[in-house]
């Protein structure tokens, strides 16, 4: 597991350290502000499904135009990018107490989405150019811990604050946007600025070679919308789940996704991308053909755990997609594949809510043949990916 002394060491500063103090700061805000948002929005800002459905299609459209980072970068760093981001996101977290009505919600949803999700496209793109290609399997496994250890704290202080020092919800979200905040502060003044091997790309960047890659990406995106939506909604809906046992489920996961993302970067780094890909598919099929018929709880929750491990398997998308780029795409691709990846977060939500008012096995059983879907995409990878040789025969 990441020896998370190391996060706090700034004595001696390298770009590892700031990527991981960032990859921390992340989400304890937004866990946060996840937590809190739907009770918050009904409980104090009397808004209902409706309301919640245009501000969760609100706070996508930041995603879907990420491609904006590369304008950006033609006036900001990226590293001074990845950390502002991080302010704006801690700041819109912060405020959002203070604005309990559905024009304040618009306002700091938009503030803590724009800086979420522009951070996260620069991250992404720092540790893709700031990691060999030998050890950013493993490392990218390490940021997941780090990643699912803050929400985990993010969590433990809104539970903390709320049962046991009865604190007004103003300002929990003050201290969870705060802490953000002043790790941001950290990372701004502690952090020289790192330059990167290549100069970037200033430009977007669309480049038939990697359209195995884009593919990949959209891919997800949707895999990720039914997970996100439709594997928890299944909780409620058909087990009667309430807030205490979903806020358990998650635990569980963050603490088994602190075990397990830094082995499944070693597994990624081992088996290479082509089979990790292939056995994250393989799972995925099996999980959302489960689903639609799973009529035990405990048998539910074990499927939404292995479901949500099969994530990390993202890695190997990363990684595939650096063996074969031009090192100077890195930053422009980051921007464009996050695009990419929203087109079915601002979509598919809406067609697959109307088909759960049908049927909620029918949503799985095209989960799981979008899975199908990615399975054969797996199968084109390389076993040995390299510019020059971004795809082969599935059969090869």
């Amino acid at each position: 597991m990441t020896r998370f002394p190391s996060l706090l060491n700034l004595a001696q500063p390298n770009p590892t350290r700031l990527l991981r103090l960032m990859t921390f700061a992340m989400p304890f805000s937004f866990g946060v502000w996840m937590a809190l948002f739907n009770n918050f929005a009904i409980e104090q800002g009397g808004l209902n499904g409706a309301h919640i459905g245009v501000l969760q299609s609100w706070r996508e459209v930041p995603g879907f135009l990420a491609f904006g980072v590369v304008f950006l970068l033609l006036i900001i760093a990226e590293q001074r990018l990845a950390i502002w981001s991080l302010l704006v996101l801690g700041v819109g977290t912060a405020l959002t107490g203070f604005l309990p009505t559905f024009t304040g919600l618009l306002i700091t949803t938009m503030l803590m989405s724009v800086g979420f999700h522009y951070y996260e496209t620069v991250k992404q793109s720092l540790a893709l150019q700031w990691f060999s290609i030998e050890e950013a399997p493993v490392q990218l496994g390490r940021l997941m811990a780090i990643g699912s250890a803050a929400s985990l704290l993010a969590y433990a202080w809104v539970w903390l604050a709320l049962q046991v020092f009865m604190l007004p919800v103003v300002w929990v979200y003050v201290f969870g946007g705060g802490v953000t905040v002043s790790l941001a502060l950290v990372a701004l003044l502690t952090f020289p600025p790192y330059q990167s091997k290549v100069q970037q790309s200033k430009k977007l960047v669309l480049r038939k070679r990697y359209s195995l890659y884009y593919a990949l990406v959209f891919m997800g995106g949707a895999r990720r919308q039914i997970f996100v939506v439709f594997a928890a909604l299944l909780m409620v809906h058909r087990f009667n789940f309430g807030a205490h046992e979903i806020a358990l489920m998650f635990l569980g996961n963050g603490l088994l996704s602190m075990w397990l993302a830094p082995k499944i970067g070693g597994l990624v780094s081992r088996w290479g991308e082509r089979r990790a890909l292939t056995l994250e598919y393989v799972g995925l099929v099996l999980v959302f053909l489960a689903y639609g018929f799973v009529d035990w709880a405990p048998l539910a929750v074990a499927l939404y755990m292995f479901d949500h491990v099969l994530f990390a398997m993202a890695i190997a998308q990363k990684t595939y997609f650096q063996k074969i780029a031009d090192p100077a795409d890195m930053a422009s691709t980051a921007g464009v594949s996050f695009t990419i990846n929203h087109i079915a977060a601002v979509v598919l939500p809406a067609i697959m809510g109307v088909l759960w008012l049908v049927s909620p096995t029918a949503v799985f059983m095209l989960g799981a043949a979008m899975a199908c879907v990615s399975l054969v995409l797996a199968r084109w990878v390389p076993t040995h990916p390299v510019p020059g040789q971004e795809w082969v025969s599935p059969l090869g």
